[in-house]
């Protein structure tokens, strides 16, 4: 071994005779050590996989978790021990089962108490007014992000047409590649998956699109790449985010040559604005921006600030 440039460490060559090792070479597992499962490797990956997704204990944990996450159902007091403690005491199977736990059956278990299993049995009830791209982000499905699971929503609207949908009409929609398509398609022809969203769906989780976004939806920025920098008078950065998802278009971070247009607000960065200047990227103020959308009317009516 040698440096390699400045710093780094470079390999020139082996010494195979200083070798230690005897006997036959490390060979992979080909088996899941936890289920048993013949592993899978997908191509263009290097990982090996366990495909038994709703048989395999660490994969169902693992889901669950997922599924009470902050940013998908946001479900309070079942962390990873929680849910391998009720795991463990067969109270849960899979995510629907979350639905169906009961007060004095937590109450009495090591750790919990009534205290908290008030607070589970809560927060889950709580957790029914999520919306809907959030559901299909907290499903776990393979490929399927929070920026993805929102295309989903807006694209199909509900969960039936969703579960029906074909590969044409999945990749059809903007950032649904193969891959992804492939990942939806496997996980609604599950029967297993097919079951537990038909329980979900009668605990009363959100299974389609409000009212609201969908009388707000539209396509006026479809295909459209957009930037948001500054402060702003009538909406959030987030709410005008959602209003960009909402209306097809794609929020980006950073200020490039796709980019169609920068959302900017006072106190705009200097490094976007100095971006956008050299490569010509056009600049829209918040009434400009609500105008495209034909919101300029609603949002401005009652105030009495400045526009700039």
């Amino acid at each position: 071994m040698e440096k390699g440039g400045e710093f780094i460490p470079k390999f020139t060559a082996v010494d195979f005779d200083a070798r230690l090792l005897v006997g036959d070479k490390v060979q992979f597992i080909k088996t899941c050590p936890e289920c048993g499962a013949a592993l899978v490797r997908y191509e263009g990956e290097a990982a090996h996989y366990c495909p038994n997704e709703n048989a395999c204990p660490p994969q169902i944990k693992g889901k669950m978790e997922h599924f009470v996450s902050r940013k998908a159902m946001n479900i309070d007091g079942l962390g990873s021990e929680t849910i391998s403690l009720l795991f463990e005491n067969k109270l849960l199977s899979n995510i629907a089962d979350i639905y169906e736990l009961k007060v004095p059956d937590l109450a009495r278990l090591e750790r919990l108490g009534n205290k908290s299993a008030l607070n589970i049995k809560t927060s889950s009830e709580n957790s029914k007014q999520i919306p809907f791209e959030r559901v299909i982000f907290a499903l776990g499905i393979r490929f399927v992000g929070e920026t993805v699971a929102k295309k989903l929503a807006y694209a199909f609207k509900n969960i039936e047409t969703l579960e029906t949908a074909t590969y044409e009409e999945l990749i059809a929609v903007d950032e649904i590649g193969d891959r992804i398509a492939q990942s939806v398609l496997r996980y609604f022809s599950d029967s297993r998956n097919v079951e537990m969203l038909t329980r979900l769906k009668s605990y009363g989780l959100q299974m389609s699109l409000s009212e609201e976004k969908l009388q707000a939806a539209g396509d006026a920025l479809q295909g459209l790449s957009i930037v948001i920098s500054g402060t702003f008078a009538y909406h959030s950065r987030d709410e005008y985010k959602a209003m960009i998802e909402q209306h097809g278009g794609k929020n980006v971070g950073s200020v490039s040559s796709k980019t169609s247009f920068i959302l900017a607000g006072d106190n705009m960065g200097p490094e976007k604005l100095k971006k956008a200047e050299n490569l010509g990227v056009k600049l829209l103020n918040e009434t400009e921006f609500l105008a495209m959308l034909g919101d300029l009317k609603e949002e401005t009516q009652g105030f009495t600030g400045t526009l700039f």
